[in-house]
């Protein structure tokens, strides 16, 4: 039996080592929490300050300092993207045995099935 060869895999779609997706999503969550801690300090300057349109600027600091935690964990928690076709290849089933042979060219043959003797 012939092995069915598979196309050859192209470097380009490779995927990413594990180390490097683990140094992205930690350079990603660092500069997140750091703009987190930027708003921090903002809002706190404003608050001492008595900053004009304080009623809008607080609220913007409150929302990134309430936010951005929640968005820099799943990020930093998210993995690679799935493998489009991985569960096509589990679906697919080899070929089966072989079908009914074909009845044959032409008329068929009267075969009457009697159950008496």
């Amino acid at each position: 039996m012939k092995r069915q060869e598979s196309p050859p895999i192209l470097i380009t779609d490779a995927a990413r080592s594990q180390d490097d997706q683990l140094r992205s999503r930690q350079v990603r969550y660092i500069v997140m929490m750091s703009i987190r801690a930027v708003c921090l300090i903002v809002g706190a300057v404003l608050v001492s300050a008595r900053a004009p349109l304080l009623w809008l600027w607080l609220p913007i600091c409150g929302v990134g300092m309430i936010l951005i935690p929640w968005l820099a964990v799943l990020l930093a928690n998210d993995g690679p993207p799935k493998e489009k076709h991985r569960m096509s290849r589990m679906r697919h089933h080899p070929a089966g045995p072989a079908a009914l042979p074909a009845p044959p060219a032409g008329p068929a043959p009267n075969r009457v099935i009697d159950l008496e003797p």
